[in-house]
């Protein structure tokens, strides 16, 4: 696929930062309010099991009503987590001070002692995993609308981090649990722990690998080579749990094979329509599809070849005939801890050093802030 023939150039806007101080660690904690623990617990209820909403890594999530009535979402870091430390930190100094309509609001924070707490909007649907994974009693049905909507608002919030926000920001854990639904099923990407800042004349970082299994790029898995394209990975692999109501990480498809393989073997079959939820309902199947191979556009194995979020959003909401000759096999995760595209198998970073990846990223392009 030709990538420039969706690219506009335009001008960036600029994130202005203005740092108050910053905490023992070292990291700004910028515009962020803080917010005191005595008010939190007030807000909680102590940190009621009653009022508990989720759990991750980093610590538990609790709903809490502040004193002027907003409700918030509470996350809480676990004491004993250094990591989680510094995704606190990163997360407080990544995203305190940008606003746009798809990336879930920080509130606050608290430094109170050994006690680290990020105070989120609340969103009332949670998160896109328990709609669409989630139990027979909690989850809920999304029709095609609803869930095209969601692809589309999480596409917006993409774009918008990879090429309007100067730094750029790639997420790195682009993931069904981290993409949250307010009232009307619009979503919010969240959880910024892991979120890397690219100044405009830094194609690539190096970094130890972060994220979700089912969700990472093979470049950026192989080789430690992080860019905007990882992202994008992620995001196809999400577009694919949307359509499927299957989770990427849940092992296999059908009891065989991974979702992200199983899309690619329909797709040589002709069958991509075996791929969609039964419980979607109706579905206009000539935008189901092309959904589903935007998907594959932005799987492919070699991360010079997937397109950028702005094209990713041409692609979907555009009448553009997909080049499909120029569609190239996916790079996937296998049980054997290696990535395959096709009969290639690919051994993982820990047993290989030697291994380069061909691929170049591509620069990102300009666009109008949305």
């Amino acid at each position: 696929m030709n990538c420039s023939c969706f690219g506009a150039s335009t001008q960036r806007q600029k994130r202005g930062v203005d740092l108050v101080h910053q905490d023992t660690a070292g990291c700004s904690t910028a515009k962020t309010k803080n917010i005191s623990y005595s008010e939190l617990r007030r807000a909680t209820n102590n940190f009621h099991q009653s009022n508990k909403i989720g759990r991750g890594g980093f610590g538990i999530v609790y709903k809490g009503t502040l004193r002027n009535g907003m409700e918030v979402a509470v996350k809480t870091l676990s004491a004993e987590s250094r990591q989680g430390l510094r995704e606190f930190l990163t997360e407080i100094e990544t995203i305190s001070d940008i606003r746009h309509p798809n990336l879930v609001e920080l509130i606050g924070y608290c430094l109170d002692g050994t006690n680290r707490i990020l105070v989120y909007e609340y969103l009332e649907n949670k998160s896109l995993d328990r709609a669409l994974f989630g139990s027979s009693t909690s989850n809920v049905k999304l029709d095609w609308d609803t869930r095209a909507a969601i692809c589309l608002g999480t596409g917006t919030g993409l774009a918008f981090l990879h090429e309007e926000l100067v730094p750029h920001i790639v997420h790195r854990d682009i993931k069904a649990s981290n993409i949250l639904l307010d009232k009307d099923y619009k979503p919010k990407i969240g959880d910024f722990g892991l979120a890397k800042l690219f100044p405009d004349n830094i194609t690539h970082i190096t970094t130890q690998i972060k994220g979700t299994t089912g969700y990472l790029a093979p470049e950026y898995v192989m080789g430690r080579q992080l860019t905007s394209k990882a992202d994008v990975y992620s995001f196809g692999v999400l577009l694919l749990e949307t359509v499927s109501g299957r989770s990427s990480g849940s092992g296999t498809w059908q009891g065989q094979k991974s979702l992200l393989e199983s899309a690619w073997e329909f797709y040589e079959e002709g069958k991509l329509l075996e791929l969609v939820d039964p419980e979607m309902g109706d579905f206009p199947e000539k935008e189901v599809l092309k959904y589903i191979k935007v998907a594959l556009f932005c799987t492919q194995e070699k991360a010079n070849r997937r397109p950028i979020m702005s094209q990713v959003l041409d692609m979907l909401t555009r009448n553009i005939k997909l080049n499909e000759e120029e569609l190239t096999p996916p790079g996937f995760f296998q049980d054997s801890g290696g990535f395959s595209s096709t009969q290639l198998k690919l051994k993982s970073s820990e047993s290989s050093t030697s291994h380069q990846m061909s691929s170049v990223p591509l620069t990102i392009t300009q666009v109008t802030p949305r």
